[in-house]
């Protein structure tokens, strides 16, 4: 398939709207005129790409009503169209889908774009960025399960339980976890068990974590210790060294 397949499609499908299309106008792809409407513009490729999108943004230069055109069967609009309809919108782009043969499809139509904030959203992520201890994932990295702030709480039960079961408050008092008894009931992780009304221990696999979450709990318990004693050592050192 070439551009120039898509070209008849786009063609009647304008013209059967009322509008006069031309091909090839300087850097445009088409070029389509009703009246004394505004001017139209579609950009055509085989592949959804950021080709297209920076001749679409392009084209914004010049034109308001900037569309994008892509096949039906393209790959990557069947895998990613929700995400190709939000980019779209939110650049103010038109989205046109062609079947050659057999017709367009208007997906979007080309408008201004006033993002809405989602603060409820925001403010989750905010709160999770308060309450996480430290930095323990690196960003980028994929395939692996992610250290959350929920996970680092359940980290502190876990350590708490290392001994015995104990009774949910003396695990959140312990812990500094207030929400432990709701954590180790839910059992996320599958790493607590009751024994007991109101009172929980480790299951096997919270046996097993206490070994894999090793460095990670060691970092919580560095983390808790006040700051006094976090540097009590290296204080020493240095009175003996100017002694």
């Amino acid at each position: 398939m070439r551009e120039a397949d898509l070209y008849l499609d786009l063609k009647a499908y304008l013209e059967g709207q009322g509008y006069e299309v031309k091909a090839e106008i300087g850097a445009c792809d088409l070029m389509a005129v009703r009246g004394a409407e505004p001017v139209l513009v579609v950009e055509m490729k085989l592949t959804f790409s950021l080709g297209l999108v920076m001749q679409g943004i392009a084209r914004q230069s010049l034109f308001d009503n900037v569309y994008l055109a892509v096949p039906v069967a393209e790959k990557g609009w069947t895998l990613r169209y929700k995400d190709i309809i939000a980019l779209c919108r939110r650049l103010g782009l038109g989205l046109l889908a062609v079947k050659p043969g057999h017709g367009v499809e208007a997906h979007l139509d080309p408008a201004p774009y006033t993002p809405r904030k989602n603060l409820n959203k925001a403010a989750r992520l905010l709160r999770e960025f308060g309450r996480r201890v430290g930095d323990p994932n690196i960003g980028g990295t994929t395939g692996i399960k992610r250290v959350t702030a929920y996970r680092q709480d359940a980290m502190r039960c876990l350590a708490v339980l290392q001994n015995g079961a104990q009774k949910g408050a003396i695990v959140a008092k312990a812990s500094g976890v207030v929400r432990a008894s709701t954590l180790m009931r839910d059992d996320y992780y599958g790493w607590f068990e009751k024994v007991a009304y109101g009172t929980y221990g480790l299951s096997e696999n919270g046996r097993l974590a206490l070994i894999a979450e090793a460095a990670g709990l060691a970092a919580l318990s560095v983390a808790a210790q006040p700051m006094g004693d976090q540097t009590r050592g290296k204080t020493t050192q240095t009175k003996g060294a100017k002694s």
